[in-house]
């Protein structure tokens, strides 16, 4: 099964990504406080001008401008504060068109990308989705607005301890973040609706693909330095597999391999 639109053929992928190389040609946001979400929350109300309007430029810019539909999407983008998940020194970065380092040897994903692979995953209100990288808590804070229940994985521990402060800080009291391997994924809070997966594993691990329920989806990106998005989907005939758009992705660390 395809998307509901084709995917980008692969030299115009790989355009999105020299493209996000390049030297912004936009004056960096000046960083406020984050927004808060349309029910009270304990993250802050007040937010600059500047940094609303950087956000909704990427918004337009760099994720509807390249076909990016699903309305809720677009929503949580528009709410979730990137410039609160990197470094202080990246956070002028923050809505520019690239992924972005936040220690550890991680990355920040581009935000088309986050865009695409949660679009992709095709998620509904009462889903709950498992979330192989934690990394920052990014993706976890977008999936939040969408699903019911987010579980989310980092095997590098300081990474993911400072993740979870951050997302209870912020009010994303729907996530849970456990440090472990992600390669075993989250056994007893399985079957979920969806999976994603935010490093590449040289292929699909099978533990992960025995925790997707009925019905589910998983998006992740598979090989070593050539790799592909994958999306399966757990049918009633069957799993199905189909591939998606070339990517880049950090490689999915191995357990014993993680920096402490």
């Amino acid at each position: 099964m395809m998307l509901h639109r084709s995917a980008p053929p692969r030299s115009l992928v790989w355009f999105f990504m020299i493209f996000a190389l390049l030297p912004p040609t936009l004056p960096p946001p000046q960083i406020g406080r984050s927004e808060g979400r349309d029910e009270p929350s304990p993250r802050d109300a007040a937010e600059s001008p500047e940094t609303r309007e950087a956000r909704e430029r990427m918004v337009q810019d760099q994720i509807i401008a390249r076909g990016i539909r699903d309305t809720r999407v677009l929503d949580a983008l528009r709410k979730v504060p990137r410039h609160r998940f990197v470094p202080p020194a990246m956070a002028p970065s923050a809505y520019e068109d690239s992924a972005l380092p936040i220690g550890l040897g991680q990355t920040i994903s581009q935000p088309y990308v986050v865009a695409f692979m949660t679009e992709a995953l095709e998620l509904k209100p009462q889903d709950r989705v498992l979330e192989i990288g934690t990394g920052s808590g990014y993706q976890a804070a977008i999936l939040s607005l969408l699903v019911r229940e987010v579980y989310s994985m980092e095997i590098v521990a300081p990474l993911g301890k400072e993740a979870e402060t951050r997302l209870k800080e912020m009010g994303y009291a729907n996530v849970q973040v456990r440090i472990g391997d992600g390669y075993r994924g989250w056994p007893e809070a399985a079957p979920f609706d969806a999976i994603i997966v935010t490093a590449a594993p040289p292929d699909v691990p099978p533990a992960l693909v025995e925790q997707l329920g009925p019905g589910g989806r998983m998006v992740v990106p598979v090989g070593l330095y050539l790799q592909d998005l994958i999306r399966l989907r757990r049918t009633s005939k069957g799993l199905e597999r189909e591939t998606l758009l070339p990517v880049r992705f950090v490689p999915m660390v191995p357990a014993g391999a993680e920096q402490r």
